[in-house]
């Protein structure tokens, strides 16, 4: 079932939701007057449902909802749980931390709709790729106050943006117009530190579950277990699945069955963290 739903009729059509389904176009913020979307889908059955939010890429300046991310609905719509896959506000239009600010905000809505949407409040992971990766990886990290997750699933994002920035010797376009900055100077290297989600690593952090193709010309491989290292050092739990062979993207990766394990593996991760 393919429902379009404001946010007001999701609410009431929830409120009976017997049968498992997508619904779609639901607001869930309104920041400034800009409308932010999620799409849900529900499955079938009493629940509540594990429950994974997804966050799209696109270089902090592309996509939506229903681009680049898609190929893992199939896979969280086979293992049971529930998903919710949600916009953001994009650069260079809104910069830093618009976005993020977005991501906490599609938690909260999720948490305070978990009844309607049959959402185990104990079971929410973030799952995002490449841009999407390094927000859920922020706010896995910076764990806002009611925006807290029980798992994290972070495909090749970037952790440390100053050291990849410093590494290529430049601030790159996509975080120019993200963040503002346009030089490594002492004001960007301090807004890079700043957006940086290893810059919030601490004790007391969700498991965190990295994946990422070694020959990814985007986000060099080393981000991944980079962040992992420092969030083991703290004492959080984390995993470094590793691609081999495979680019930047999952859309490429499905072009070659021999990329296609971490699709087990993330299930097979979710479910022993989240003891199912």
């Amino acid at each position: 079932m393919r429902l379009l739903a404001n946010s007001a009729f999701a609410l009431a059509l929830c409120a009976s939701f017997a049968l498992g389904g997508e619904i779609l176009d639901i607001e869930f913020a309104k920041p400034g007057g800009v409308s932010l979307t999620l799409d849900a889908y529900v499955p079938d059955g009493k629940g509540p449902f594990p429950t994974v939010i997804v966050v799209h890429g696109g270089g902090w300046v592309n996509g939506t909802k229903r681009t680049y991310v898609t190929p893992v609905f199939p896979v969280l719509t086979k293992a049971g749980f529930a998903w919710f896959t949600v916009n953001y506000r994009l650069a260079p239009q809104y910069k830093y931390p618009a976005a993020t600010e977005d991501v906490d905000a599609a938690i909260r809505w999720v948490r305070a709709h978990a009844r309607q949407y049959k959402v185990d409040t104990k079971r929410i992971a973030l799952l995002g790729e490449s841009a999407g990766g390094h927000l859920v990886a922020y706010a896995g990290a910076k764990r806002a106050k009611g925006a807290e997750v029980s798992a994290v699933v972070d495909f090749y994002g970037p952790h440390d943006l100053l050291k990849r920035e410093k590494e290529r010797g430049e601030v790159t376009k996509n975080l120019r117009e993200f963040l503002g900055v346009d030089k490594l100077d002492e004001a960007g290297i301090a807004t890079l530190r700043h957006a940086s989600p290893i810059t919030y690593v601490k004790k007391g952090l969700p498991p965190f579950l990295f994946i990422h193709g070694t020959k990814d010309a985007a986000v060099p491989y080393d981000q991944s277990p980079l962040m992992c290292e420092a969030l083991k050092k703290a004492g959080n739990q984390c995993e470094v699945y590793t691609v081999e062979g495979a680019p930047h993207g999952v859309g490429p990766w499905e072009k070659n069955p021999e990329f296609q394990g971490y699709k087990t593996k993330m299930i097979d991760w979710l479910r022993a963290v989240w003891k199912l």
